[in-house]
């Protein structure tokens, strides 16, 4: 059973990043510093670590893998045109990032975990690691705190240098097999022009910029070892994501 759900989840997202986002991002004209700024804003909160997690550790023997699926519209009107000029002017209406994901307990109440990302069929790759700490652990009467710091990178595309770093709190309480949580917290998006586009746009500028963002999700677990948990984020734009993990 947990095998079934897992692949049903990991093809969803596999047809979804296929048929929805499968093009590279490749510049077919310059940008202005202002397109430049909001597709960094954008691109940036689309590909910083997601959350999809409680906030109570695992525990020093705790392990969790599995694979998520992030949606975020791009979809733009007439007058912002820099999603179709990043997509050599055939920008999807959502950008879907199919993920692996790993976390490691550790002792204090500290996790680790790290993430990769592949969109198939196109130049777009991603990688993070995560650290979070659990300032409450929670218990059957009361909820779990935690805070984290995550760092993501892209890579793969030619024509653009985009990192983040996130920092975010977050509370949960579980009930039998229902936890609810939510947080908040910001991303420092850091990115720069370079190949194609920095030759369509010889003066283009490197953007720095903190975006905040808030969270809200729900992990469920049906079987012991399973857990499926669905997240709303909102930055630039909303962002959903689903993800299937077995843990122990």
């Amino acid at each position: 059973m947990v095998k079934r759900i897992s692949m049903v989840v990991l093809c969803l997202g596999l047809f979804m990043a296929g048929s929805a986002a499968a093009r590279d991002i490749s510049f077919s004209s310059g940008l202005t510093q202002d397109d430049f700024k909001h597709l960094t804003k954008e691109a940036g909160t689309a590909m910083a670590y997601r959350n999809t997690a409680p906030a109570e550790p695992l525990g020093i023997t705790g392990f969790d893998a599995g694979i998520e699926v992030s949606a975020v519209s791009i979809k733009k009107d007439g007058t912002n045109n820099y999603w179709q000029n990043a997509f050599n002017g055939n920008a999807p209406s959502y950008l879907y990032l199919p993920k692996i994901r790993v976390r490691k307990g550790l002792p204090f109440g500290i996790d680790i975990g790290a993430m990769y990302s592949y969109v198939p069929d196109s130049n777009i790759k991603l990688y993070g690691a995560e650290i979070s700490k659990a300032i409450l652990e929670g218990t059957t009467v009361t909820p779990a705190l935690g805070i984290r710091a995550t760092y993501t990178k892209l890579a793969g595309v030619g024509d653009l240098d985009l990192q983040t770093v996130g920092v975010d709190a977050s509370i949960s309480k579980g009930f039998v097999l229902v936890t609810p949580y939510a947080g908040a917290g910001a991303v420092w998006i850091d990115s720069k022009a370079k190949g194609n586009l920095l030759t369509l746009s010889p003066g283009l500028a490197s953007e720095k910029l903190w975006q905040p963002r808030v969270f809200g999700g729900l992990k469920l677990t049906p079987l012991p070892l399973l857990g499926i948990t669905a997240e709303v984020e909102y930055a630039a734009r909303p962002i959903y994501s689903l993800k299937a993990a077995v843990s122990f």
